[in-house]
């Protein structure tokens, strides 16, 4: 898993979320982590824009936890499809 990709979901969660607490790729973006629709959209918007990816809406049937995220991003970065 990326380093560099699971610490910039962190530093958005923290800086443009406003969540402080700590942040494992075994959290569920929902149930763990309590992410409403517009602060998954900020995530994602985030991530896109730093990582110059675009992430479908059709890829969230398969992302639950942060791990999926980052794993999704690092697919995207190689080129991959879901």
């Amino acid at each position: 898993m990326s380093a560099e990709v699971l610490a910039e979901v962190r530093r958005i969660l923290a800086e443009e979320v406003g969540r402080r607490e700590a942040v494992l790729p075994s959290h569920r973006l929902d149930a763990d982590l309590q992410l409403d629709s517009v602060q998954l959209l900020t995530l994602v918007v985030g991530l896109e824009n730093r990582f110059r990816v675009a992430l479908e809406e059709a890829d969230a049937a398969d992302v639950r936890t942060v791990a999926d995220l980052v794993r999704l991003v690092e697919r995207r970065r190689a080129g991959g499809g879901a």
